[in-house]
């Protein structure tokens, strides 16, 4: 996928807006507009967003190409795909064979599909399944467009996290890999899920494929894949709890 800065900047100058303009309205650093429109950086999905609602366009109208490798989620890269081709929710679950609700699950980051049924999804939106299962960045790459999203230094962000400017500078060079408690006050600047910066749909992909069958059977069902998604916004304190609870309950069934 490749986001259009010159039909940004085309659009933004059609309605007469400044840079110092559109930046307000979309919520973003004027220097982080700027290299977006000469296309020195490339936004995330939620910036992309952001740049369509404040041009009143359709996000589409922002991007060219195919969407593989582009730092999105599998969800997002799904909607994306749908939106070019015209198709509703409903039309993609019924060409797929999925309820309505699985797929708007699937698009919205609750669910991860098992493989086979990324195949039909893949399948019925027209294209390779390799398109919707790449690489989506690293910690890093993630950290430090986050943090340019929001037009933080990274001393600026070290502060509002409680962590030294050097970390963070380590971080986003792939130097050091950040500690779960670490993870957990970055994620909470910047108003994710720690699980934002760690998990790769691609990655889960792979792990799921290698596990036995029931297991995997197990592992995608849609009640399963809710409480994995809950356990993502768990601090260590509280996933420490949910451990112990497993482990007692698993006890007081052999005794």
């Amino acid at each position: 996928m490749i986001v259009r800065g010159e039909r940004i900047r085309a659009l933004r100058e059609e309605r007469g807006y400044t840079l110092q303009d559109l930046a307000k309205r979309a919520k973003l650093s004027l220097s982080y507009l700027s290299e977006i429109e000469r296309g020195s950086k490339r936004p995330s999905l939620k910036t992309i967003e952001k740049l369509a609602a404040a041009l009143n366009v359709p996000k589409t109208q922002l991007i060219e190409g195919e969407i593989t490798d582009t730092g999105l989620a599998l969800g997002e890269k799904i909607r994306i795909i749908r939106n070019e081709k015209n198709m509703s929710l409903q039309e993609l679950a019924d060409k797929v064979g999925i309820s309505l609700s699985y797929l708007s699950e699937i698009e919205r980051g609750t669910v991860y599909p098992a493989l086979n049924t990324l195949k039909r999804v893949a399948e019925g939106l027209g294209i390779p399944a390799s398109a919707l299962m790449g690489h989506e960045g690293t910690l890093g790459h993630k950290l430090r467009s986050l943090r340019e999203e929001y037009g933080l230094t990274q001393a600026q962000l070290a502060n509002l996290a409680n962590v030294t400017a050097g970390l963070i500078g380590q971080i986003e060079q792939g130097k050091v890999q950040p500690s779960l408690k670490t993870l957990e006050k970055l994620a909470e600047v910047m108003g994710v899920s720690p699980c934002y910066f760690i998990m790769e749909p691609g990655a889960v992909d792979q792990m799921i494929n290698l596990m036995n069958p029931e297991l995997r059977e197990l592992l995608v069902h849609p009640n399963v894949q809710s409480v994995l998604s809950m356990i993502c916004n768990l601090n260590e304190k509280e996933l420490q709890f949910i451990l112990n609870f497993i482990q007692l309950f698993k006890r007081s069934e052999l005794s």
